[in-house]
């Protein structure tokens, strides 16, 4: 083992002397520096401006004055997803999806204030992110500064003698991998003030710890594909051609098929068609404000036997109220299914494209860091279920008002003058219903359980190339 940490540090003596290390980690440094400046920036900007947003809307809501509680349904209100902590390295999808949602009557709107049109603020480089980097540059910097390792051992003779004292092959395998693998601990450095952060705005230390786990993994898979390729050839341009080659192929060409072929295989609906379907349907269902008469009739007929009377003016509720509470319960059941299929064809387009992790590292790595860091598809369906479920509930209670404190006849009656329409108002109070609304990321044992298949991925590739390595080690030659 002693020989092993020798030659480790035999190799960084050499990346010293030749200022090749340093160079290559103060380059690695300013690129990460700079991304993470520009994300928290935007990230702190955005949270909050979100969070005031919410706020705001949450007050200009419950301080409206006396009104019809029809009008109130339709006044509707705004609801904010701000980012979770690890959105400060790994914005994910928060990037592309919306962030904000108008909640009304009788509709489902769709998310919107995605990030994607504010990238001419920061000179174009809204779409490089901590995450990305670590995902495509950091694997560069590896193959940089470790293509040369046993080549240039083989072209100076010491490998060669190495091996004639009786050095074992793998030993000098391993030197190699473990100087490495310390280049990597000090590229993990600014992860690892980037997860001190996280954990200090409230994120779970499981999370940050599977985090850091995480992208080791990774770059561990880099560290032995560098030292795997060296030892299969004896030049260094053949050595440098080929990494650079996986690269390309693993952080560029890959990612990019396989999201053609995930679009391919599970296509999705377009809005417009899924629109039309759906207002196909609810033809058929009541919006409140046209009348079902089955719906209506029957529910007269309960009201009638209930209360004991043949009038809709001598009942002790608005009807008007009842079935407007029905036609919501009855088009949010319609939405809510075609919004569920919607979400379970967007997972399956996800799913589909986080299998083919199997074929490149990038695409399991980046499907982990966005479970983890609450960024994934799954937090961005959790937003619109928790949206639908404070639409549905304060919908449902402003019925509710309208069924208790308004009156049939002052309700039917409300558009005949300006006294029947006044009559018609009911106490601002009233509106003192909404539930706060603060999006939280799912637990970290949620998070990681969701990672697990593409955590698995890594484990498989690194265990892989930790074979190959052995295999070759034990067969290296001068």
């Amino acid at each position: 083992m002693n020989l092993v940490f020798h030659i480790a540090a035999e190799e960084w003596r050499y990346w010293l002397r030749s200022k090749l290390a340093l160079s290559v980690v103060a380059l690695f440094m300013v690129i990460l520096a700079a991304v993470s400046w520009l994300t928290a920036q935007h990230m702190h900007s955005a949270s909050a401006e979100l969070a005031h947003h919410q706020a705001e809307a949450e007050e200009v809501f419950v301080s409206q004055p006396d009104r019809n509680p029809h009008r109130m349904v339709h006044y509707g209100h705004y609801v904010f997803r701000t980012p979770v902590p690890l959105a400060l390295f790994d914005p994910g999808l928060d990037a592309v999806t919306g962030k904000a949602m108008f909640l009304e009557g009788h509709r489902q709107n769709s998310a919107t204030f995605t990030a994607a049109g504010s990238g001419g603020g920061v000179g174009g480089l809204s779409w490089l992110t901590p995450a990305l980097t670590y995902q495509v540059f950091a694997p560069l910097l590896v193959v940089l500064l470790g293509f040369s390792t046993l080549v240039r051992e083989r072209e100076s003779g010491v490998l060669a003698s190495l091996l004639s004292q009786g050095v074992s092959g793998r030993k000098v395998v391993a030197g190699k991998v473990l100087a490495l693998f310390g280049f990597v601990c000090l590229l993990m450095v600014p992860l690892a003030i980037s997860t001190v952060a996280a954990l200090i705005q409230g994120e779970s230390l499981l999370a940050g710890l599977a985090l850091l786990g995480l992208y080791l993994v990774y770059l561990c898979v880099w560290v032995g594909l560098t030292v795997w390729v060296s030892i299969g050839f004896r030049s260094r341009s053949a050595v440098i051609a080929v990494l650079a080659s996986c690269w390309l192929v693993f952080t560029l060409v890959l990612p990019s098929v396989a999201v053609n072929v995930a679009a391919v295989v599970t296509p999705l609906a377009g809005k417009i068609e899924t629109e039309l379907a759906m207002l196909t349907e609810r033809q058929d269902v009541s919006d409140g404000h046209s009348v079902n008469n089955a719906d209506l009739e029957r529910i007269k007929t309960a009201l009638f036997q209930q209360y004991g009377t043949d009038k809709l003016e001598e009942l002790p509720v608005n009807i008007r109220g009842l079935l407007a509470q029905k036609a919501e319960q009855d088009l949010t059941a319609a939405m809510n299914e075609y919004a569920e299929k919607r979400m379970a064809g967007e997972l399956r387009q996800a799913n589909v494209l986080a299998t083919h992790g199997w074929l490149t590292p990038l695409l399991a790595v980046a499907a982990a860091s966005r479970s983890l860091s609450g960024t994934d598809i799954h937090h961005y369906h959790k937003f619109l279920r928790q949206a639908e479920t404070l639409r549905y509930d304060f919908v449902q209670r402003i019925n509710q008002v309208q069924v208790e404190q308004l009156s049939y006849i002052d309700d039917i009656n409300r558009n005949k003058d300006e006294a029947s329409y006044n009559r018609s108002r009911v106490d601002a109070s009233n509106w003192q219903l909404l539930e706060e609304f603060r999006f939280e990321a799912n637990s970290a044992q949620h998070r990681l359980e969701k990672a697990g298949i593409s955590i698995v991925m890594l484990f498989v590739w690194m265990l892989f190339l930790a074979g190959g390595l052995v295999y070759s080690g034990g067969r290296l030659e001068p």
